[in-house]
This record gives C-alpha cells, structure tokens and sequence, in this order.
C-alpha cells in the first residue's frame, strides 16, 4: 500500500467518527451562514505571481516543518504578503492539521481559503464549507471517476471551487472534463514523494488556452514560477518552502518579487 492509499483509508475511518459526533444536517445550517471567496476571479485578474500559500505543520515527504505552529498567524502574514489565496492543510496523522487549523485562517484573513485534504466522502465537503473554506481539492488519482464526480457536484451545490489536482497525462485529461474546476498539476510523485518540476512543464501543453491552471509542488523561486508562467500556469501553490523559513510572510515577498 502507498502512501495514498494509506492515507485515503485513514481518512475514510475518520469520516465515519466524525458522521457520529456532528451529524450533516448541522455542518449545512452552519454553512449557509458562510460567505465565499472566489480564487478563480484573484487567478483571472492577478497582475503578479498568483500564490496559493500553504501552512502546514508537518508533511510525509519532510516531517515536522515547524514546533511553534501558529496557522492563523502565519496565514495573516501571508496575506499582508500578497497572497491570492491560503491552502491549510487539515488532514491529521502525517500533515497533523485539524479543523481548528481551518477555522483559525478563516477568522484570521480574507482572502480565499483552501481546504487541502484527502477528501474521501460529501461530509467533507460539507465539512470544509462549514469550517469557511472556499475551495477543496479534489485528487485524481486517489478517486474513482464517479466518487470524484459525486464530490465535484457537491462541492458545487454548496458554492464551493474547485481545485481537481492531475499528476499525470492521463490525470490531465480527466479533470479537464471538470469544466469549471481550476486544474491542478502536482510535481510531486506520490509513490516517491520527490518533486520535478518538468512534470508539470511536460503536462502544460494539454491545458487548453483560458482553463484557469495551477503548478503544485517543488517551486522554490521566482525563477521557477516565471518558467511555469511561460508555459500557461496561472498560479502557484508553495507550501515547504514557505514553511521552512524563519519568516514565512518575508519569504513570500523574496518570491513574489522580480530578482
């Protein structure tokens, strides 16, 4: 078993006890209170390097990336820092988020809000919409065709976006079929856990002029999101690198800038 299918069982497990504690009936009341940011519109209209900056306290591939994890803080910087957009990790046993994590962010920025998870079932669709997410990810290659399509449609009947993530040619194609997704191409190989930013280099060419895209994984630089840039990606999803420095929020402008 991979670290996928490892964690995509997990997940579902989770989902069961958390259906027992809060029932959906109370995660829809609470979300109908909730007012949405639109990612797709900061990705159309950016006049700069549109990053989706990441917080997370530990990841597989790195292990703990911070002692003193202060989301909500750290998010606020990155939106003081220029950021189009804030992914928060919340999936527990190897990124150790939490819905707390989440619900921190939301209170904190105003800005749109990823919920960066390994969604498994429609509770936690209606989960992220609750806690004040915008958006979810939605994994190819962790979701058979009518799952994926089951949460795609739920995440829309609850006025969320959608980020449907392909790490292969064959990934590509399927989350084109999502039309009003923006496509998210990983550099990350999931069975490795190793970043290469040709993939998504490679993988560019099959995104059709105007589909809203973004490059995941492995950016490092300035350099590198003006390459991707080049190739058609709208936006840039960096976490690790973020995450690593002493001054996440200084981090993110050194980026952001020209060199």
């Amino acid at each position: 078993m991979d670290i996928l299918q490892k964690i995509m069982a997990e997940r579902k497990i989770d989902v069961e006890r958390a259906r027992k504690l809060v029932p959906e009936r109370n995660l829809l009341k609470e979300a109908e209170s909730r007012r949405h940011h639109s990612l797709t519109d900061r990705l159309r209209s950016g006049s700069g390097p549109c990053i989706i900056a990441e917080v997370k306290k530990a990841s597989p591939s790195a292990g703990l990336l911070r002692n003193d994890y202060q989301p909500a803080g750290i998010a606020l910087g990155f939106q003081e820092g220029g950021a189009a957009g804030i992914s928060v990790l919340t999936e527990p046993h190897h990124f150790l988020g939490s819905e707390d994590d989440l619900r921190s962010v939301r209170k904190a920025v105003d800005i749109p809000v990823l919920r960066k998870d390994f969604l498994c079932d429609v509770y936690q669709v209606y989960e992220a919409a609750a806690w004040g997410a915008d958006l979810v990810l939605l994994i190819v290659a962790a979701l058979e065709r009518p799952t994926l399509t089951t949460l795609y449609k739920a995440a829309e009947d609850m006025g969320l976006e959608v980020l449907v993530e392909a790490h292969t040619a064959d990934e590509v194609r399927a989350a084109l079929e999502f039309r009003n997704s923006i496509l998210g191409v990983n550099s990350r190989d999931l069975k490795t856990l190793r970043t290469d930013l040709s993939v998504a280099k490679e993988l560019a060419h099959l995104i059709p002029a105007g589909r809203l895209s973004i490059a995941e994984s492995g950016i490092k630089s300035r350099e590198d999101m003006d390459m991707l840039g080049r190739v058609g990606y709208n936006g840039f999803l960096v976490g690790e690198l973020l995450m690593k420095s002493g001054d996440p929020r200084r981090k993110l402008v050194e980026i952001s800038s020209c060199s």
